[in-house]
């Protein structure tokens, strides 16, 4: 049995890795190297370069490394970039999506595990937000990734092979023993660009939308550490081994903070204060997304082990530290 994982070379995908590896699975990554870096594969996963949607590699892949379970990560995930480019994140996103998708029945895998995410709620009335609100996907990217859930819940009911889909919300940190981290220079995460400006490696950042209906105008997002949403994948493994039916799982704390908290933390551990300039909303963009995470533990029994904000910017600030003196 060998689990494949797209994306494995990028930011979550190969904290992924390490996850399965260290709990003794044999792990093959498929990446094409576009955000992910070789260097972060360790020797024991062997890492094969190419397109999650280029049908004949996959099928060969699939094929050598007897594929049983597929872990997809690899994706285009910059909202703003989806606005201007819809038809770009539509065929990475979606057309390739399909492609995999069907190599997998094809093949026979047992189990698909998808990253999907917040995005596909939009704007949502409630929060926190369960997994049964209506789908409002504001942007291309959040309706990209909800095509997917409804191909992967189509062919689920029509072939043997279930799926859990895990709607992330905001991914941050990194590998608490330094192993892996955000790797990507020019990443969009809030966490990421804080800590490289509080580093000196950015001028300083922006704050897109600070008239938002919250307590500080800023928007308000669920900071997720990625250690605990590789190893909320690793439980959606088991589950589905164990039998479990297709499910779709929201991915956060259950507790929300917004940009300026954010920003004021990364301050305090960095002990820098460095420049912030306050810009108008982004298109795409929503005011508050805080996820229910009732069902992720009850169904898979989740439990987070790293729930504390200044753990994170600390991880991410030694981890951008490691980052830049492997780079000099």
């Amino acid at each position: 049995m060998t689990v494949l994982v797209t994306g494995g070379a990028g930011y979550i995908g190969s904290h992924m890795v390490l996850e399965l590896l260290g709990a003794g699975e044999k792990v093959v990554v498929l990446d094409n190297l576009s955000t992910g870096f070789a260097w972060a594969v360790p020797e024991a996963a062997p890492l094969i370069v190419g397109d999650f949607g280029d049908e004949g590699l996959v099928r060969k892949l699939l094929r050598e490394h007897d594929v049983t379970e597929i872990i997809h990560f690899a994706a285009k995930i910059v909202v703003p970039e989806s606005v201007a480019d819809p038809l770009g994140y539509y065929l990475n996103n979606t057309a390739m999506a399909r492609t995999l998708i069907a190599c997998a029945v094809e093949h026979g895998v047992k189990h698909f595990i998808f990253s999907s995410t917040a995005a596909v709620y939009g704007d949502p009335a409630r929060s926190p937000v369960t997994e049964d609100e209506p789908l409002h996907p504001m942007s291309p990217y959040g309706r990209s990734k909800l095509m997917v859930e409804w191909m992967l819940e189509d062919a689920s009911r029509a072939h043997p092979m279930s799926h859990v889909a895990l709607r992330y919300f905001n991914v941050a940190g990194a590998d608490p023993h330094g192993r892996t981290g955000q790797s990507t220079p020019n990443a969009t995460h809030l966490i990421k660009v804080a800590v490289q400006s509080a580093l000196g490696f950015r001028p300083g950042m922006e704050v897109f939308g600070t008239d938002y209906p919250t307590p500080d105008g800023s928007g308000v997002r669920d900071y997720i550490h990625v250690t605990d949403l590789a190893r909320a994948h690793l439980d959606a493994l088991t589950y589905l081994r164990a039998g479990g039916r297709s499910l779709t799982c929201n991915c956060g704390y259950q507790r929300g903070y917004s940009v300026l908290e954010v920003i004021k933390v990364v301050k305090e551990v960095s002990g820098v204060d460095f420049p912030v300039k306050l810009s108008p909303r982004r298109p795409g963009d929503v005011g508050s997304v805080v996820a229910a995470n009732g069902r992720i533990r009850s169904a898979l029994g989740w439990t987070p082990k790293h729930d504390d904000l200044r753990s994170i910017v600390e991880q991410a600030l030694a981890w951008e530290r490691r980052l830049h003196n492997r780079a000099g």
